[in-house]
């Protein structure tokens, strides 16, 4: 029985489809030592060129002190420092060598798992449900931008 299709939950098919794609992309990176949150904390450092906290978090769509507790471990391995930030009161995020290298060579890993849930959606899927996450992205960001 499918309850989640029985009471027309969202946030339940939100959450489940993100499980399902998790594991997969944990699997694949596992051989790192990293999972997708820490790959995915990893690469928008790396974009974004020593974020401070809040930037990083607002990116990611996580509270700050929930990034600061998956920092943690990123920090113990070397691959991020956390340091003073622009102002006294903030801090920013730069990618050490060591997350410079592991995010390289996790990369690939990260690809396959990618190319997996595209082979299994198929193209069209996938960029219909591109398309549609991204529209309900910005919708749910304007419709409560209240609560954050």
């Amino acid at each position: 029985m499918n309850t989640t299709d029985e009471c027309g939950c969202t946030c339940g098919r939100l959450r489940k489809t993100a499980r399902i794609a998790s594991r997969l992309y944990d699997r694949h990176l596992a051989p790192m030592g990293l999972n997708v949150g820490q790959y995915s904390i990893l690469s928008h450092v790396a974009r974004m060129d020593s974020p401070s906290i809040s930037e990083l978090a607002d990116a990611l769509e996580m509270e700050r002190t929930t990034l600061t507790r998956n920092l943690s471990p990123l920090e113990r391995c070397g691959y991020v420092t956390v340091g003073a930030g622009v102002d006294r009161r903030s801090k920013s995020v730069t990618l050490a060598k060591a997350g410079k290298t592991i995010l390289a060579e996790a990369k690939p890993l990260w690809q396959k798992a990618q190319r997996e849930i595209d082979a299994a959606l198929g193209e069209a899927t996938k960029r219909r449900l591109h398309e549609e996450l991204d529209r309900s992205i910005g919708r749910m960001r304007a419709a409560f931008s209240e609560a954050y």
